[in-house]
């Protein structure tokens, strides 16, 4: 597929992930409702707040909570997404990882021991409450957008860090009713896929769209053919993307959890890869991550040839994601990922 070009990387826009940025969003007049229900929920996990802040607005809404035990994070899951019991499962994993020795979020439970309190906010909205530590630190995002430190550095410990989590996934068994998506090759590239119909996209010509289409067919042939024993495919992150990883000191965390998925450990790297791709120095972070993941977990010169084709999937998918939410300013960033998009679709219909 085409080298793609050198110039600084486009950022998604503000609504995508979930980290908390270095200035929390001001409440906005639909927030107030979201506090309420916020409220309710930490009096459900019996943590009295001192302070309550935005910390994020996006695919759910989530609260800085300052508290006599120290801080957490509150989150209000939007509705239609995770069902109740793919969220119970989403914490047994990130339980079962935190037993392992992972740094990721350590949940917290009710009194009665649930991992999710039901709230209503005013108008009727229903949503489930989860609550976490609070995790220290930085996101990575920021740092890539100073240019600041040795990012190639941090793209090697990614990718050890993906490596673990795969290598983990390869010998964890599920508890009984577990439940999460599957992104297989329905699940990312099959008539109605986890993220939405990404050639159904307004802002996409019809040309555009033929050509996607096209080159769906194409992908979903080529996933459906991949190998999926636990060596390939297991629990993966799905979403572990700048936005996502927390720097404090040394230690590199993953956080949000929310699309974990069943899926090829091969999608997390292109996860991690993709919006790194029209920086100039895209092969050289690339590189560091395979380097790092290599570090901890084999991964084959034929794993590693398959890469851009979860590229290329991933980029699919984002479209997708933003179909479904019209109501995202992202034009501009449509706009700045389509043309590469459009060609690595065009390699690839060319073979």
């Amino acid at each position: 597929m085409s080298r793609p070009p050198t110039r600084a990387s486009p950022e998604p826009p503000p609504e995508w992930g979930e980290s908390a940025s270095a200035s929390p969003p001001p409440l906005a007049e639909g927030d107030r409702g979201a506090v309420e229900g916020a409220r309710e929920a930490l009096a459900g996990f019996g943590v009295e707040p001192i302070s309550l802040e935005l910390a994020a607005r996006s695919e759910n809404i989530t609260f800085r909570v300052e508290a006599a035990d120290g801080p957490y994070a509150l989150r209000l899951h939007r509705p239609g997404y995770n069902s109740l019991e793919e969220l119970n499962s989403e914490r047994a994993w990130t339980a079962d990882l935190n037993r392992a020795g992972f740094a990721v979020p350590v949940g917290i439970k009710t009194a009665d021991g649930r991992d999710y309190v039901a709230v209503t906010l005013p108008g009727g909205e229903a949503r489930h409450a989860g609550l976490t530590r609070w995790t220290p630190g930085e996101v990575l995002a920021k740092v890539i957008e100073r240019q600041d430190g040795d990012l190639a550095n941090w793209f090697a410990r990614l990718g050890a860090i993906a490596a673990d989590l795969h290598g983990h996934s390869t010998s964890w068994r599920p508890p009984a009713g577990f439940t999460r998506r599957v992104l297989d090759a329905d699940g990312l590239m099959g008539f109605d896929p986890s993220w939405g119909p990404f050639w159904e996209h307004a802002n996409l010509s019809p040309g555009e769209r033929a050509l996607m289409e096209a080159a769906r067919t194409k992908l979903h042939a080529a996933l459906a053919a991949l190998p999926r024993g636990p060596e390939h495919f297991g629990m993966i992150h799905a979403d572990l993307h700048h936005g996502n990883l927390i720097i404090d000191g040394e230690a590199l965390s993953v956080i949000d959890f929310d699309d974990a998925a069943f899926g090829w450990y091969l999608f997390d790297l292109a996860v991690s890869l993709t919006h790194q791709q029209q920086r100039a120095d895209f092969d050289q972070l690339q590189a560091a991550l395979l380097a790092g993941y290599r570090t901890r977990r084999a991964l084959s010169a034929e794993d590693e040839a398959r890469l851009p084709l979860f590229l290329l999937v991933r980029r699919l998918a984002v479209i997708g994601w933003l179909h479904q939410r019209p109501e995202i300013e992202a034009a501009a960033y449509l706009a700045d990922i389509k043309p590469l998009t459009c060609q690595m679709c065009e390699d690839l219909i060319r073979g």
